[in-house]
C-alpha cells in the first residue's frame, strides 16, 4: 500500500487536473488540508513536496501554494535537447517552418557571435516553431560553415542536431546559455502569435563541439505563456 503522503499527493493532483484547483489559484491552507485528510503536518508537507517536484504547485513561505499551469511545455535549461526531440518525447503536434536560410559573411553580429573573421562564412537560419497550431518559438541559428559546410531546408525542418551528428558526424559537447525577457520586436510579431504587450523569453546559446570549438550561436525567442523553463541544480560544498 502506498504511503500516506503519496495517497494525499495523488488525490490533490486529481483535484488540480479536474480543475477543482485551477492554474493561478491558491491551494487551501496547510491547516485546512491537515484537517480534511486527517494527517500530520509532516505528512502533508511531504505530499506537497511531491506535487511541487512534479510541477503541479509552487510553494512559498508563509502563503498557500500556487497552482501552476501544466499545459505549458517543460523546456529544460540544462542539456542540449533539440525542439524536435523534446516535442517527440512529450507527444505534441508540431510543425517547423524555415523562413530564412542563407550563407553570409562580413556581418559584424555574426563575426562576434561565432568568433569568426570577416572572410569566413556562416549559415543564418530562422525557423518558426508551431505547437498545436500556434506559432510559439522563433529560433535564430547561426552556424559556422567551417563545421557545417552544407545545409538544406529539409535538414532543418526536423531535428537539426540529428543531421549535424548523424550526417556530418559532428560531436556536440556543451553550451553556455543566457536567459532574458523582453517586449516583442516587430520581427517577433511578424513570426509569432504574440500581442504588443506580451513578453518574449529569449534563450541565447553558444554551442561548442567536444573539441572546444564554437560552431553555433542560437537566439531562441519563446512566447512566455507556453513554456516553463526548468533546471536541476546540485549543491556543491566549498
Amino acid at each position: 500500500m502506498a504511503s500516506k503522503h503519496i495517497l494525499v499527493s495523488n488525490d490533490l493532483a486529481t483535484r488540480i487536473q479536474s480543475g477543482m484547483y485551477p492554474a493561478g489559484s491558491r491551494m487551501p491552507s496547510e491547516s485546512q488540508l491537515i484537517q480534511e485528510y486527517g494527517v500530520s503536518r509532516d505528512t502533508l508537507r511531504k505530499a506537497l513536496a511531491v506535487l511541487e517536484q512534479e510541477g503541479y504547485i509552487q510553494k512559498a513561505r508563509g502563503r498557500e501554494a500556487l497552482v501552476l499551469d501544466r499545459e505549458k511545455v517543460v523546456f529544460p535549461v540544462s542539456g542540449l535537447t533539440s525542439f524536435q526531440e523534446l516535442a517527440e518525447a512529450e507527444g505534441y503536434h508540431t510543425r517547423t517552418r524555415v523562413v530564412v536560410l542563407e550563407s553570409v559573411r562580413g556581418n559584424r553580429e555574426l563575426m562576434k557571435a561565432l568568433d569568426i573573421t570577416r572572410d569566413e562564412e556562416a549559415w543564418r537560419l530562422y525557423r518558426v516553431r508551431e505547437i498545436e497550431g500556434e506559432r510559439v518559438i522563433l529560433d535564430k541559428d547561426f552556424l559556422s560553415r567551417k563545421y557545417v559546410p552544407r545545409l538544406r531546408e529539409e535538414n532543418c525542418t526536423g531535428s537539426l542536431y540529428r543531421y549535424l551528428e548523424g550526417e556530418l558526424g559532428l560531436k556536440i559537447g556543451c553550451a553556455q546559455k543566457e536567459i532574458t525577457a523582453c517586449r516583442p520586436t516587430e520581427e517577433d510579431r511578424r513570426y509569432l502569435d504574440v500581442g504588443k504587450n506580451d513578453i518574449v523569453i529569449v534563450v541565447r546559446s553558444y554551442v561548442y563541439l567536444e573539441s572546444g570549438a564554437l560552431f553555433q550561436h542560437t537566439e531562441s525567442r519563446h512566447r512566455w505563456d507556453r513554456f516553463r523553463f526548468v533546471d536541476f541544480a546540485r549543491r556543491v560544498r566549498v
